[in-house]
This record gives structure tokens, C-alpha cells and sequence, in this order.
């Protein structure tokens, strides 16, 4: 018998080994292996047990020990990670390792922490102890309570001396045990014990989409579009609540790890089922936990960002993916899969239905659903008799601007707090200022590993490139010529929280982006603070935009209106008029009426217009014409491949080579197309020139037979150690 091994290497290859030693059977497929490989060892994950091997069985080396006595990747799980990791032509170990919780890739065993609890024994009662043992009496009293067991954390929480436990055990009244989570089972649980509070009431579209969603048993996916406010969560947790019934799990999937508290919130809130938050901001072992208790059945419903689509469920039932546009739910590095695309093919291979959600919809996703791939749902009205927010361009040309804020803008922002309402600014720019120049010859603080400008930041006083993370003090001089005059150009959101602030000295002006962020519980608090309803100012970058509720805003601005109408990327437009929907749709949620203000120094722009006039789908179907005409996704099919070098024009002879290498040897498709290669947007970037080349093809499985003898190429390259090279299929950043 041989092991087929797939190991966490960037060789697109599996490896061949003989068992640890003569087995009376074979191991199941998707258990972990412990194998030598070179000088060190490596955990692996079986993917075949065969007779025999390409290699003569002198070659063959023995496997160390098998982990696991079931397989840690079940079929569905193992089937998604090797078809994700053939589809974006990455090495099947390293897919299959990603898909697995970090405390298993290291050898760990598939089991819950041990934890040791105590609590009171059999016969243990209060009148055995005598009335003058007060604090064992109340230890006693406490463990009685508790039936479930006390941590020795709580015992300190509660000031009560842990060594009173010993104490209690040598009288006989306390023992301790190994706990370990157990299994919920679906038919445990009645229906009517699955709520905590009450479903609101739907309005009539809102129920015509969960009737339709609750018809249709099995495989089905729902592109679910409504208009910010519309009550998308409402129709997604009384779908849940329809799937928990079946005794089914769901896993919704969200696009940030700052939703993932207010979601898990609300849905704790709703169902007094196990919850559990799947994201990279938890721990090791608080990630397996969470992963164990979904495939043990006992967590019913899963919250989690991307990676948690190859979270293992034992009763899988429904899978949503809230804000399906997001580009947060593709990968831009490493393993660069897209969440969205392969909940499809899960919900597909568990046969259960899918439901995308979204105001603004992806164009993929729309012209999934006009060919009749997805079935089309809309919320057009807003719930609870909302009104949407009204919008208005206000032209800037010829303004003078404060902090980039206009005395009109701030005229309207002074009435609405005066209302006693919030009001919204929205500045997708972190930092304090974009650059920092000096005054007398203009040069610019710039990075010295990418090609880029430093932003500067004042809290605390840094400099700070946000494409590589370099970080250096603010210098005192220019670099150039000398001059100690150096000044800030430009304002972002650290700038425009002090100027607002100045101005509106009695409003809290409250800044939120990843700096003001990143501590534990930042978001929390802050968020806490709005929702009293008390006014105030928040001022933001796109974190704001997704999936926020808040009642009280009346007034959302948007300060720079005109940032993405003239990007290079095709896309551009497509994550504009997103971008300025979502967030414009925190105005006017509740009882209060909204208004959306976005300046512009292009008043008359056919985007805008369209946007304020019209719909999200009539901007986006003019879209797909667009993309239909030029040949562009979702009417074709693309991929990247991309290099990188330390010298400059490496990366590119490389990808040429290449190109010319494949043109010689190969027909390609009549649908198929190179272009490139050519340096990539931001040449320079960490140190490292990159480059790409692009193909494209009318078919995707053309597209897909081409990138199989790339990949064969680049792999047998003789230049292949020099630089680093990737290929992206169906990219979605800027080519």
C-alpha cells in the first residue's frame, strides 16, 4: 500500500510514501500524516491509497504516524479545497493545509482544549459544613449552583481563594473533572425553544422572497438585491430560523471582522441556539473550538469572514453571504480564491441553497442571475415605511475648501446636529494627510520601497507607506534641499477629525478607519457610542460603508465624489457607484429622513447622475452593456499571471520569455488573448519589481487548459529561482 501525501509546499505535486508501519487497514482519506520530507518533518493530508507508485520502492520513504483515527477534511471539505486549488492553479498541499485551523497544520490533536472544572459532589449539602465556615460555605453554595462545573477563573472573578477547593475535596464535598463540549443534537431541541425574541413582521416583498427561498428544497442560489435598509437580516434570520427547524446548520459569511460582533449580536439576540465566529482575529485554540464545535453539530449557526467557507458542518443547511460584492471575500495574495464563488460549488456539492445578499450587487452576480444561473429576488422599499435619503451633487469647482469641506456642506452638517441627529462624513483616506512636501522645491516625502508616498500620520507622529507598512519618524527636513518648511497636503481622516472637531467644539467627533480600530474592543465601544443616539460626527473610510445600522444618522456627505470615475481599472466605475450607495445607505434607516451630500468637481458626470436619478440597475445593466461590447468579465474569462524580482525589468523578461516560449509551442484557443507583460500599476512595491501578463478567453474551460501548460512552464523554468511568480484567475484588483 502507498500514501498519496499532499504537503504544504509550493511544488504542484503530491508525494508517495509506505505506511509507518504494516496496518490491518487502510487509513481514510482526509486524515493527517506525519512524513519526513528533506531534513524536517511535515504534517500532510492523505488524499489516496494506492498500489503502487511511480517511484521504485527503494525510493520510497515511510511515513512517520497517521494523526487521526476520521479524517480531519471530510469528502465535501477535501472535494472543495483540491477543486479550489485546481481552478486557481495553486499547490493542492498548501489549499488543503489553508483549509484546515492552524493548531491541526502543527500536529495538534483534533480535540477541545481539556479543561479542568470543579463541582460538588453527590452527597455534598450546605449543613455539612459548619455555620462559622463562611467562605466555604459560600465556595459549596457556589458549586451547587453550578452543577455544570466551576473554573478556578471564576473562583477569582468571585474573590473566593481557589485553594478552598482542596479543602472542599478532602472533605469529600468537591471533585474535579475533565470537560469537554459535547454534542447538541438537532432532535434535542424543539421549535419553539429555537427563538429568543420574537421575528419582526415582513412587508410584502420581504415575504414573497422567503416564501420563494423556503419552497425551494435543495440546491438553489438566491441573489437576494435590496436597497440599503430594505431588511435583508430580517429575510436571512427567518430563513435560518426556517433551516434550524429542519435541524440543519447555517454559516453566514460577511466580508469584515469588524461585522462579525454586531452580526454574532444579532443573531444571538434572535436564536437561543450555539453561535460561534469564525475570523482571523480569534486565536488558535479559540479557532478550533469553533471549527470542532461546527463539525461536531453542536454549533448551529456560523458567522465567519472568507475563510470560513471550508468550515466543516455535520448538518449543513444554508449558506449566506451578506455583501456578495465585497472585494473582501477574494484572497489578494497566496491562495487567492474567491469565498463567494466557492460557496456556490459547496452549496452545490451539499445540495443546499445559497443565498447572496447585497444592495449592489456584483455584475457577476447579476448576469448570473439574468442567464438564469441564479433566481433574482428584490427588496425595493425600505423597511419599517422608511423613506430612502435624498441626494444632491454639490458642485466644489471654484470653492475654497476647509480640510476638504466646503462652508455649504458644513452649513447643512450644523442643521442636522442641531435636529439632535448624527451625520456621516465619508473620507477613504487614512492617515493625517496623503503626503508631506516641501514647500520650497516641491519634493515629496516618498517611500523608498514602493511607488509610493508616505502618508503622514499624527496619532502617534509617524510616517507610513500603507502598501508595504514601512514606518519611519517625520523628518525635520527635506531630503532635497534642506528646508526644515515641510507641509502637509491633502487631508485624511486624522486631519478631518481635528478640523470638525474645531469646528463643532460641543459635538463628538468620532474617527473610525483601521488605526483608530485597531485595539481590542475599539469598534465595540465606539459603535456603543453612536448607538446611544446622542449627536454626533463620525468620519470614515469604507469600513463605515458595510452593513452598519445606524437610526440616527440623517446626513451622510461624501466628501471626495469623484475619486474612482477616472481609474484605469475597468472595475473602477463598478466599485465607485458600490462604494457611494452603501455607504450613502446608513442615511435615513429609521423614523428620521436622510440626505446623501457628495461633492463633486463634476457635477454633470453620466455615473453620478445615473446613480441620484436612477437605480443601482440601471447603472449596472449600461454597465454589462459596456463589458459586453469591449469583451470584458463577466463575457469573458481573465487571469494574471504575476512576477516579482529585486531587480527591476527581471520580472517582466521573465513573464516575455514566457509568453514567446508558449506562442512557439502552442495554438492557443481562437477565443484566447495575451496582453503583456507589462509592469504591474504600482511597479515598485516592498522592494520588489512586479510585472504581469494577462490572458483572457471567451471560455472558461479554454482559459482553464491554457493555464495548465503555463503552469508546467513556469514551473520547469530555468529562471523561476530569480523572481516570484503567482497566477490569479478571475483577478479583481487593478490590472
Amino acid at each position: 500500500m502507498i500514501l498519496r501525501v499532499a504537503l504544504p509546499t509550493p511544488l504542484h505535486r503530491l508525494f508517495d510514501y509506505r505506511p509507518p508501519q504494516p496496518l490491518h487497514h487502510p487509513p481514510a482519506v482526509g486524515c493527517r500524516v506525519r512524513v519526513p520530507f528533506g531534513r524536517r518533518e511535515m504534517i500532510g493530508i492523505i488524499v489516496e491509497c494506492a498500489e503502487h507508485s511511480d517511484l521504485p520502492p527503494k525510493q520510497l520513504k515511510s511515513a512517520l504516524a497517521i494523526l487521526d483515527d476520521t479524517p480531519v477534511l471530510d469528502t465535501p471539505q477535501l472535494y472543495l479545497a483540491r477543486w479550489a486549488a485546481s481552478y486557481y492553479a495553486f499547490p493542492e498541499g498548501e489549499a488543503l493545509s489553508q483549509a484546515l485551523p492552524a493548531l491541526l497544520r502543527k500536529g495538534e490533536e483534533a480535540d477541545f482544549a481539556h479543561a479542568t472544572l470543579w463541582r460538588a459532589t453527590a452527597n455534598a449539602a450546605l449543613e455539612q459544613l459548619s455555620g462559622t465556615a463562611v467562605r466555604q460555605r459560600e465556595l459549596l453554595d457556589l458549586l451547587l449552583r453550578n452543577p455544570e462545573g466551576v473554573s478556578t477563573d471564576l473562583l477569582r472573578v468571585e474573590s473566593i481563594p481557589v485553594n478552598l477547593l482542596k479543602t472542599l475535596q478532602d472533605k469529600g464535598l468537591a471533585e474535579s473533572f475533565i470537560h469537554r463540549p459535547s454534542p447538541v443534537h438537532a432532535e434535542d431541541r424543539e421549535s419553539s425553544d429555537l427563538l429568543r425574541e420574537a421575528p419582526l413582521t415582513l412587508n410584502t416583498e420581504q415575504q414573497a422572497a422567503l416564501q420563494q427561498i423556503n419552497s425551494q428544497p435543495g440546491f438553489c442560489t438566491w441573489l437576494l438585491e435590496g436597497v440599503t435598509g430594505s431588511g435583508k437580516t430580517e429575510v436571512y434570520l427567518q430563513a435560518i430560523q426556517q433551516t434550524l427547524t429542519q435541524g440543519r446548520q447555517a454559516l453566514v459569511l460577511v466580508p469584515e471582522i469588524g461585522l462579525t460582533p454586531q452580526t454574532l449580536a444579532r443573531f444571538k439576540s434572535r436564536f437561543q441556539v450555539p453561535v460561534v465566529a469564525l475570523h482571523s482575529g480569534l486565536n488558535d485554540r479559540q479557532r478550533l473550538d469553533a471549527w470542532l464545535l461546527a463539525r461536531q453539530g453542536s454549533a448551529r449557526i456560523l458567522i465567519g469572514t472568507r475563510s470560513a467557507i471550508f468550515t466543516p458542518m455535520r448538518h449543513p443547511g444554508l449558506i449566506i453571504v451578506d455583501e456578495e460584492h465585497d472585494l473582501s471575500f477574494k484572497q489578494q495574495d497566496g491562495f487567492r480564491y474567491s469565498a463567494r464563488d466557492l460557496a456556490v460549488l459547496r452549496a452545490r456539492q451539499e445540495a443546499i441553497p445559497l443565498l447572496l445578499g447585497s444592495a449592489t450587487p456584483s455584475l457577476e452576480s447579476l448576469h448570473n442571475a439574468q442567464a438564469g444561473r441564479y433566481r433574482h429576488l428584490r427588496l425595493t422599499q425600505r423597511a419599517g415605511g422608511a423613506r430612502p435619503p435624498a441626494f444632491e451633487l454639490l458642485d466644489i469647482r471654484g470653492e475654497t475648501l476647509s480640510c476638504g469641506l466646503s462652508a455649504s456642506l458644513l452649513t447643512r452638517m450644523q442643521q442636522h446636529l442641531r435636529q439632535g441627529t448624527q451625520v456621516l462624513v465619508f473620507l477613504n483616506r487614512r492617515g493625517f494627510s496623503p503626503s508631506l512636501i516641501c514647500h520650497q522645491c516641491g519634493a515629496v516625502n516618498e517611500c523608498t520601497r514602493c511607488d509610493a508616498r508616505m502618508t503622514l500620520h499624527r496619532s502617534p507622529p509617524h510616517m507610513h507607506c500603507h502598501h508595504c507598512d514601512r514606518q519611519t519618524p517625520i523628518p525635520k527636513r527635506c531630503h532635497q534641499c534642506g528646508s526644515d518648511d515641510l507641509r502637509p497636503s491633502g487631508a485624511g481622516t486624522e486631519r478631518t477629525e481635528d478640523f470638525l472637531q474645531d469646528h463643532f467644539p460641543d459635538t463628538p467627533v468620532l474617527r473610525i478607519d483601521r488605526d483608530s480600530t485597531a485595539r481590542k474592543d475599539a469598534m465595540k465601544h465606539l459603535m456603543e457610542q453612536i448607538h446611544t443616539g446622542k449627536p454626533c460626527i463620525m468620519i470614515g473610510t469604507q469600513m463605515l460603508a458595510k452593513g452598519h445600522h445606524f437610526p440616527k444618522v440623517t446626513l451622510v456627505a461624501v466628501l471626495d465624489a469623484d475619486s474612482g470615475l477616472f481609474s484605469a481599472d475597468f472595475r473602477g466605475m463598478e466599485k465607485t457607484a458600490q462604494l457611494i450607495l452603501q455607504v450613502a445607505g446608513r442615511a435615513g434607516r429609521a423614523d428620521h429622513p436622510g440626505e446623501v451630500v457628495m461633492q463633486t468637481r463634476h457635477p454633470d458626470h453620466p455615473m453620478l447622475n445615473a446613480l441620484i436619478r436612477e437605480s443601482y440597475s440601471a447603472f449596472a445593466n449600461s454597465e454589462l452593456q459596456l463589458r459586453h461590447a469591449a469583451g470584458l468579465p463577466p463575457f469573458t474569462s481573465h487571469a494574471l499571471i504575476r512576477a516579482e524580482a529585486t531587480h527591476q525589468g527581471r520580472a517582466e523578461a521573465f513573464l516575455r520569455d514566457i509568453r514567446e516560449t508558449m506562442e512557439a509551442q502552442l495554438n492557443p484557443p481562437p477565443g484566447s488573448h495575451w496582453s503583456g507583460p507589462f509592469p504591474s500599476p504600482m511597479e515598485k512595491r516592498a522592494g520588489l519589481y512586479r510585472a504581469q501578463l494577462l490572458i483572457q478567453s471567451r471560455q472558461r474551460s479554454e482559459l482553464h487548459q491554457l493555464l495548465r501548460h503555463i503552469l508546467h512552464f513556469l514551473t520547469q523554468h530555468k529562471g523561476r529561482n530569480q523572481v516570484r511568480w503567482s497566477i490569479d484567475v478571475d483577478p479583481l484588483d487593478s490590472y
